[in-house]
């Protein structure tokens, strides 16, 4: 058989164009395509239009579709998730920062397990968390807005009021007015009851001094109808804290019978450059005396004008100091005996008054045991009488208060003493009535200010004692005995007294009081007296 021969010569075939090699779409010209339908190939077969082979818009699209958030949830689902909250594990005492990133900014708790994060959007630590671990139900804390994750609708239930007021509990003036007349008893989510304003504080490690000071200005009425009254919102955050921490102490209806004070004592650490923290223990009284200056500047209140703000108007008193200097030709036996010289007289201003107690016994009695002396309240307060006086540095010094003497009255029982070698404790009780003090002894009389010979009646209202724990046997020797304070509280509906230690919270006897150390001790004037500042308002006017 013969071969066949070709169509046409070799060299004619070489000279046929190769195929247009492919190239990136830029446009939709209608020219492109009708040129690209037109040439052909080596086989005979058209190339496929341009628009088929174009990958321009596939590099384009995103990898995964960002879901969009509804506004409001599906017909029939607008209860979805709730039974999965659990209020047994919620906490909203503690500081406000999410649990990965520790931001503060626009916070979240979820409602499942009580952990914090950061944002709700597609990208957000709380997104993801829904989306990890099936906790879907979150609230911000600062709009108290409930929302569902990852659908992103907010939940407007009733059922959940509950759980807006316990993360920002807020009381009417009705309802605080009421606080020190009703004698209702509260319950928590453990069926476990409690007063509310009379309940345990966490001493998360050695914050017990900073647990009795606040427990004890809780009760200070003016002060804390102020800070649960009044919107803090553009004020510093640590009048915010404060005032969040007194409302939650009295909340009536909490989900637990204690609160932490977390948050407020992490703020005043970092004002206090560490000064006062929760691992440190410090002395109470060198607490108060920070806090009160610096929440009376929190909340407006001014460096060089007086009272000036609630705190200065509530604890602030004025004070005579006459003194005079001590001479070399002084009689020995009586150098505190003021002469007929000039005396220098200051008025200054106060919030904390000084007790200074008498000498503890060095010796032992027949029976080879310490005597614990006792001393009854009005004898240490003869310091402020105006007649006797005492030495200080080169001076002998005397101190008289004056009219009008203001709504509380701070006393500091002063016990401690420190030397260059060991600090020492005065064991001395003070025994006091815990009703119907009169300072009108230990006021100069002003007849334009208050009546002359009238009384000046003071009650009790709380009383932060010091209680000395030894330590164990294999302590080194020389070292200090570990510090425990507790505080005392009167309650005024029920008219009956609590002591409270941390988390608990035990009933007292008025009339055993008095054997405690007393350390702080916090004292109200009577109303209906003549400068008494009228109680239960918020501005405390």
């Amino acid at each position: 058989m013969s071969k066949r021969q070709a169509p046409g010569a070799l060299e004619d075939s070489m000279q046929v164009e190769s195929p247009a090699p492919k190239k990136a779409r830029v446009g939709d010209d209608d020219d492109d395509d009708d040129e690209l339908l037109n040439e052909s190939t080596n086989n005979g077969h058209l190339m496929l239009k341009e628009a088929e082979v174009s990958y321009e818009d596939d590099e384009n699209e995103p990898a995964v579709t960002v879901p969009v958030l509804k506004k409001v949830p599906d017909e029939g689902y607008t209860d979805l998730y709730l039974d999965t909250i659990d209020r047994k594990v919620l906490d909203f005492d503690f500081e406000k920062l999410c649990s990965v990133t520790l931001s503060n900014i626009n916070v979240y708790a979820c409602l499942v397990c009580g952990k914090y994060f950061q944002g709700r959007g597609p990208k957000s630590q709380a997104y993801f968390h829904a989306l990890e671990l099936n906790h879907h139900v979150f609230v911000n804390m600062d709009t108290k807005k409930i929302y569902v994750l990852p659908e992103g609708y907010e939940v407007m239930s009733k059922s959940l009021d509950d759980i807006k007021f316990v993360v920002d509990p807020r009381l009417n003036r009705q309802e605080v007015a009421k606080l020190d007349k009703t004698t209702k008893i509260s319950w928590d989510l453990a069926n476990k009851e409690y007063i509310p304003g009379f309940v345990g504080m966490n001493n998360i490690k050695a914050n017990d001094y900073f647990n009795v000071v606040i427990q004890a200005l809780a009760h200070v009425v003016p002060l804390r109808n102020y800070f649960m009254l009044e919107d803090f919102a553009s004020r510093p955050q640590l009048a915010q804290r404060f005032s969040t921490l007194v409302r939650k102490m009295w909340n009536p209806r909490a989900f637990k019978s204690h609160v932490s004070p977390h948050e407020l004592i992490q703020e005043i650490s970092l004002q206090s450059a560490k000064r006062f923290s929760l691992t440190d223990q410090s002395d109470p009284v060198d607490f108060l005396s920070w806090f009160l200056n610096n929440l009376h500047l929190s909340v407006g209140g001014s460096k060089t004008k007086p009272k000036s703000s609630i705190v200065q108007k509530v604890f602030q008193g004025t004070l005579k100091i006459e003194s005079q200097e001590i001479t070399p030709k002084a009689d020995l036996g009586d150098r505190l005996r003021f002469e007929d010289k000039a005396v220098k007289t200051d008025i200054t201003n106060f919030m904390i008054l000084t007790l200074d107690l008498p000498p503890a016994p060095l010796f032992q009695d027949a029976l080879e045991k310490n005597i614990i002396p006792q001393v009854p309240l009005v004898t240490v307060l003869h310091k402020y009488d105006g007649l006797r006086s005492q030495e200080k540095m080169n001076q002998r010094v005397r101190y008289r208060l004056l009219h009008p003497l203001p709504p509380y009255l701070l006393f500091h029982v002063k016990r401690f003493s420190k030397n260059k070698f060991v600090s020492e404790r005065n064991p001395t009780i003070v025994t006091f009535p815990t009703r119907s003090l009169d300072m009108s002894a230990y006021v100069e009389p002003d007849p334009k200010k208050y009546p002359p010979g009238e009384p000046v009646w003071y009650d009790l209202v709380a009383n932060i004692t010091h209680e000395a724990m030894k330590k164990r046997d294999d302590s080194v020797e020389g070292e200090q005995d570990a510090k425990i304070w507790r505080v005392q509280l009167r309650d005024r509906a029920r008219d009956e007294w609590f002591g409270v230690q941390d988390l608990f919270v035990e009933p007292e006897r008025a009339e055993t009081l008095f054997t405690k150390e007393s350390y702080v001790q916090v004292w109200e004037k009577r109303r209906g007296q003549p400068n008494a500042n009228a109680q239960g308002k918020g501005n405390a006017t």
